[in-house]
């Protein structure tokens, strides 16, 4: 029994951690610290945790029978509560690709189902080998599979300058309703596990591909808008373009010292975002990077910059600072490894 019982525990529980390992394991640029997977995978349990109680509630107080929950009212509350932490990590610029938001989605995901299958486990200890084959290979993935939808789709439009809530909501709504067609099992549980095993894989290799495509492109793009901004700010050689000729006409609207201050935070955040950007290459090609020096001196320097020019200087050098939602990951990337 302790032996049957132990083979369930790993056909429950490893699909959907191997699937995670492999998501890791193809990033190439390691965009996402172990210690941010591992947070995630927590708060997915913590989510499993309240749907065990907000379920629960539901079925009691607003709902006549397990069925109306398992098939509409469970995925849409369940999908709810594991994008919570996805607005966290959006709201403080944590992902910067759509590969860093597959991976945080399919954690949280992870996470979420190894509480619940752990749950059933024990409450269901004489259940058949078939059941945990499912669950494991099946409701796992989908948990993961779900959750990273929304976070991709939400990525996506926040890039393309949407609102938090509006960038939400459709990757939430595809997600409850993927859930809930799992949950109808419109063919056989056994079928639709493979449907999971074949889409999933597929559809994950596709955003790591485009993900790459475009990380690469960002970067090539950003390390030459960084380093016309650094040898302007670098050498006071104010270049005929139109960069140049924006930050010559700064001259005529703020005093010299103000000035002197926003070319010296121009040319600190272009030396960050080099850096950065340098450490992603390092990283695609296999590179252990260490601490760069001087970098925790030099975000003390842009925020006392950034209170010596105040908030029109700031809104003078926005164009010019790539204050984008990647950008700013780009430099919270950096202080993390600090």
């Amino acid at each position: 029994m302790t032996g049957v019982f132990f083979v369930k525990v790993l056909i429950s529980l490893l699909p959907v951690l191997a699937f995670l390992s492999g998501l890791i394991y193809l990033d190439s640029f390691k965009l996402v610290k172990l210690t941010a997977v591992l947070r995630a995978l927590g708060a997915g349990a913590a989510a499993a945790l309240t749907a065990m109680v907000v379920n629960g509630w539901l079925l009691s107080e607003l709902l006549e029978d397990r069925t109306a929950l398992t098939l509409y009212a469970a995925p849409v509350a369940e999908e709810i509560l594991k994008a919570v932490f996805l607005i966290y990590l959006l709201r403080s610029h944590r992902i910067g690709f759509l590969v860093d938001a597959a991976i945080f989605g399919f954690g949280i995901g992870t996470g979420f189902s190894l509480v619940e299958n752990i749950y059933y486990l024990f409450s269901r200890p004489g259940a058949d080998l078939y059941l945990w084959v499912i669950r494991g290979f099946g409701t796992a993935l989908m948990h993961g599979a779900a959750t990273a939808i929304v976070a991709i789709v939400a990525k996506t439009l926040v890039d393309r300058d949407k609102g938090l809530l509006m960038a939400l909501l459709p990757g939430l709504a595809a997600s409850a309703v993927l859930h809930s067609i799992f949950n109808h099992f419109f063919i056989s549980p056994s079928l639709t596990t493979v449907a999971i095993l074949i889409l999933v894989p597929a559809a994950m290799v596709l955003v790591f591909s485009q993900s790459e495509r475009a990380t690469r492109q960002w970067l090539g793009v950003g390390f030459d808008t960084d380093r016309d901004l650094l040898e302007m700010t670098t050498t006071g050689n104010l270049m005929d373009n139109k960069v140049g000729a924006y930050l010559k006409s700064l001259q005529n609207s703020f005093p010299g010292e103000v000035v002197a201050d926003m070319l010296c935070m121009l040319r600190i955040h272009a030396e960050l975002s080099v850096k950065a950007k340098g450490i992603m290459l390092m990283r695609e090609a296999g590179f252990d990077v260490p601490p760069e020096p001087g970098v925790p001196e030099a975000f003390q320097e842009l925020q006392y910059l950034e209170k010596s020019i105040g908030k029109t200087g700031k809104l003078a050098l926005y164009p010019f600072m790539h204050m984008t939602d990647r950008e700013l990951w780009q430099l919270h990337m950096l202080r993390q490894a600090h």
